[in-house]
């Protein structure tokens, strides 16, 4: 009786353990999850919580289907509306701020991003509709 229960407590424990910390796959340049075998993570995968997943923004992959279970209120998650407000509420960088050079944060044609360098306000190049 004592294995049974012993045994049924490990099998709990390790239940809970994956519920709330799961983790999930994303790539550098991706919008989606992904579990570790998704054909989709091809050379970079970088592990992350679901929660933390979830608060960045992203969205679960429709191909191999990650987990969704998370608790979205205390992640940070923000509904679609917060989004819109945060983005009418954006600042401009400073002077300061615009003489940093960063990388381009479009992709090109064939699905890499672009290594051009800019001082864009919106982070993109000449060619990506940089300023």
């Amino acid at each position: 009786m004592k294995k049974k229960l012993l045994f049924l407590t490990v099998i709990f424990s390790l239940l809970l353990s994956n519920v709330f910390s799961q983790t999930v796959y994303v790539t550098k340049t991706g919008k989606k999850y992904h579990v570790e075998t998704c054909r989709y993570l091809s050379k970079s995968k970088y592990s992350i919580e679901l929660s933390d997943a979830i608060a960045r923004g992203y969205d679960p992959c429709s191909v191999c289907k990650p987990p969704t279970i998370a608790n979205t209120k205390s992640s940070g998650y923000q509904a679609p509306q917060q989004q819109k407000q945060e983005q009418q509420n954006y600042n401009p960088p400073t002077n300061e701020q615009q003489s940093q050079s960063v990388q381009c944060s479009a992709t090109t044609k064939a699905g890499s991003r672009c290594k051009r360098m800019t001082k864009s306000p919106n982070g993109k190049c000449w060619q990506h509709g940089g300023n």
